[in-house]
């Protein structure tokens, strides 16, 4: 009796055609993997463009690693295909256009673990950094940066234009980098346990703690960035205030760490000797406060400090928060990982972990540095073309503001409303993203642009008086 393949899932096969639609001399499986909207084991996708093959909607050519897979000429010459992205770059998670170099460093980190050759912390990485003559950000990209970040008036004293945003920069910092974390508080849910200490109903209290300790934390940034720096004491302190009451050891907040570490879902396995931590550690902050373009400081504070896993927990998020210490400090537009996907973000420090390569974090920092700024700075207006997500939901995104208007709901009623209308009404790739930006339009609705959404003055104020 035969055995019926399994049937590939439409929405999957249909996104496999289409990405095999882009090449018309053919695409190797690894280009493929790469692009997928849901990725899959490689071994998985085999067996589904083998399916495809038999079903003779994809033709095979070539054997082994030369194996490429195109749509049959019939076919191919009628299908209207998406304009072909160039050959050396990839796009990743939908979102990041990146270099080949970045595509290859993705499909490495990705490949099972078991694969995958274990790896320790190595030292040399670090030592062969020569500050302001080692550049892991070529000076193009530095001057680039620099354009897009520059603040009016920036020669006032540090941290001026970081307090001028403070409010909008407390709420996008925290909850972007409380995402990065897989944290599920929407952007509403945040902003009212910023606001008023009002935890979210059906969230756990780490969720709500790690918030909270996120507020702490970028009020001494803030506060104190412009004269700490990249002091052992700032960086110390920000483990502390982000670290708080979450760690088993109480007593490990904003001290180095003495104990074995390991990484899920790596096979990097960090420093284990408290003494060469300490070593290391005195070097990296050394290192970083030598460093005299503020974007490299950022970028390398954002490589070395999850590398070297100096605490027992929370390494990651304190890197986030330090990277923004010399923008504070050069009032430049901040980083607050906006729309950063979390799994680019992990793929990055996957290939700094076991590769000692920084390419694809490089091209995941950069994105997201002019992501914030089109948030934060005047050149905004000068970032290139409109957001394609908003306007495939433009008519749902109007609709769904103007009833939270409407119904004069508060934040809490809100965010649930807008969570309820995503899964019912979005795909599920699409749903976090559209709450996100319904709520951050929400968030910046005032009486100059209620027209957008078919308001009345008396309407947007009755809800005011609510929300």
């Amino acid at each position: 009796m035969a055995i019926m393949a399994k049937r590939i899932p439409q929405d999957e096969a249909d996104d496999i055609l289409k990405i095999v639609a882009q090449f018309s001399e053919g695409v190797a499986v690894d280009q493929v993997h790469t692009r997928l909207a849901k990725p899959v084991p490689r071994r998985t996708l085999q067996y589904r463009l083998a399916k495809l093959v038999a079903d003779e909607k994809l033709q095979a050519i070539g054997k082994g690693r030369g194996r490429r897979y195109r749509l049959p000429v019939a076919v191919a010459q009628n299908t209207e295909a998406e304009p072909v992205e160039p050959p050396d770059e990839f796009r990743l998670e939908k979102h990041i256009v990146v270099s080949e170099e970045s595509g290859d460093i993705s499909r490495k980190v990705r490949e099972p673990l078991q694969s995958r050759n274990p790896v320790g912390y190595q030292r040399q990485f670090l030592e062969d950094y020569r500050p302001n003559e080692t550049f892991y950000l070529p000076l193009e990209i530095r001057r680039k940066l620099m354009a897009l970040g520059h603040s009016p008036g920036d020669e006032r004293p540090a941290g001026t234009y970081a307090r001028q945003i403070y409010n909008r920069l407390l709420i996008d910092l925290t909850w972007n980098s409380s995402r990065l974390e897989g944290n599920t508080y929407s952007l509403l849910e945040t902003e009212l346990l910023l606001e008023i200490g009002e935890s979210a109903e059906g969230k756990n209290a780490r969720e709500a703690q790690m918030i909270l300790n996120h507020k702490a934390a970028i009020e001494l940034l803030v506060d104190q960035a412009g004269e700490s720096g990249f002091s052992r004491h700032m960086i110390l302190s920000l483990h502390a205030l982000l670290s708080d009451n979450l760690l088993d050891d109480a007593g490990a907040g904003g001290r180095l760490r003495n104990r074995i570490a390991e990484i899920g879902g790596s096979v990097f396995h960090p420093l284990g000797m408290p003494q060469l931590i300490e070593e290391c550690f005195h070097q990296l902050l050394n290192s970083v406060s030598a460093i005299e373009d503020p974007f490299e400081q950022a970028f390398f504070i954002m490589v070395h400090l999850p590398y070297l896993q100096p605490f027992d927990d929370v390494n990651k998020r304190v890197s986030r928060l330090a990277a923004n210490i010399p923008f504070i400090r050069h009032n430049l537009s901040p980083l607050s990982f906006i729309d950063v996907p979390e799994r680019a973000y992990v793929d990055g420090l996957l290939g700094v972990y076991e590769l000692n390569r920084v390419e694809l974090l490089r091209d995941v920092f950069v994105w997201a540095y002019e992501r914030s700024c089109a948030r934060y700075s005047a050149v905004a207006k000068t970032l290139g073309e409109p957001d394609p997500f908003r306007l495939r939901y433009r008519g749902a995104l109007t609709d769904t503001v103007a009833q939270v208007v409407l119904q004069c709901m508060r934040k809490k009623s809100a965010a649930a409303f807008l969570q309820q209308y995503s899964s019912e009404k979005l795909p599920e790739p699409d749903q976090r993203r559209f709450v996100e930006v319904a709520e951050t339009e929400l968030m910046s609705l005032h009486e100059g642009n209620i027209a957008r959404y078919r308001l009345r003055p008396s309407e947007y104020r009755a809800w005011q008086e609510n929300w």
